[in-house]
């Protein structure tokens, strides 16, 4: 019987390297993303996603050197990455996540001013659309559909709740705790949010009324600090945003409605209460929105102040 040959050590410590080239680029990108651009987890993850795949194809498991990266190169990623998904928002995001980590390169001392010319986004008119939100029989439907869930009702309806009245998103439900309620002020504190800020947020009262009734009755015994919590093994550990989406789409299902995630129920928040006489910059504060700009989208929807400057009829006298 013959025994196998083994590699000298050498050269399995260079194969070891040369496997981590791409890795050990992509922690740097990360520690970059994360402390001059002040990225949250998730936006550095989807970055970093689009900029391993990018460098895998051109370097495989060698050395990156981004001076060997040609405008050609990037070309091609790019089709290759739209053949699976050919969609307008796809094309977007590919173009943000290259010319993200082309920046980083760049702040690197490297030269991609011919490689950046080819990233080309796709056209998108700024405020073009309506955001999709529930009408109020939808939200009762929504609502109504966790008396059918077979397992955890009430949390999933508090999660709902926690979406639907204060706007949260996924990841800032998944993350709260027991100290972030304090039930004598009626208040809510989010902590490590997209922004990097901490917010105390008004608590309405049926959220309240849900948090209780999930905390008291369906809750398991834990030390977890985490309001939502599940047991892996022999521990409990927070709910992730994931399973957030999960609720939340599942609820969907049951209740027939064609949305798929939490975003509908923050726009479904914003809707009501510019429809309520609120100003953007109160629909902004509750949303947390980095940018008022980015609340511009549900001005479209204030039709009363929209009717107080309507264009004058053609033809007639200005």
């Amino acid at each position: 019987m013959n025994a196998k040959t083994p590699q000298p050590a050498s050269t399995e410590r260079d194969d070891a390297a040369s496997t981590d080239h791409i890795e050990e680029e992509l922690r740097r990108y990360d520690a970059y993303l994360r402390d001059l651009r002040g990225l949250s987890p998730g936006s550095r993850r989807h970055d970093l996603r689009i900029a391993g795949r990018l460098l895998r194809q051109k370097f495989g498991s060698g050395v990156v050197d981004v001076a060997r990266l040609s405008p050609a190169d990037v070309r091609q990623f790019l089709a290759d990455q739209l053949d699976a998904r050919r969609t307008p928002s796809n094309a977007a995001t590919l173009a943000l996540g290259l010319r993200s980590y082309l920046r980083y390169r760049s702040a690197c001392g490297d030269s991609v001013n011919a490689v950046t010319a080819v990233i080309l986004s796709p056209a998108h008119w700024r405020l073009a659309t309506l955001p999709h939100a529930l009408t109020a029989e939808e939200v009762e439907q929504f609502l109504n559909s966790f008396r059918l869930a077979r397992r955890w009702p009430k949390r999933g309806y508090a999660i709902a709740r926690c979406a639907l009245d204060l706007g949260l998103r996924a990841g800032e439900i998944a993350r709260l705790t027991i100290s972030d309620i304090n039930w004598h002020t009626g208040t809510l504190t989010l902590r490590g949010t997209k922004s990097f800020r901490q917010d105390i947020l008004p608590l309405p009262v049926e959220t309240g009324q849900a948090l209780a009734d999930y905390l008291q009755h369906e809750r398991p015994p834990t030390s977890n600090p985490a309001i939502f919590v599940r047991r892996l093994g022999a521990r409990d550990q927070p709910i992730t945003s994931c399973a957030v989406q999960k609720v939340i789409t599942r609820a969907y299902r049951r209740s027939g409605l064609p949305h798929s995630g939490s975003h509908a129920l923050r726009h479904t928040l914003a809707c009501r209460l510019v429809e309520h006489g609120s100003s953007l910059k109160e629909v902004a504060d509750l949303l947390r929105h980095r940018s008022l700009n980015t609340t511009l989208i549900y001005a479209k929807l204030d039709t009363p102040m929209l009717s107080t400057v309507p264009l004058p009829w053609p033809g007639s006298e200005s």
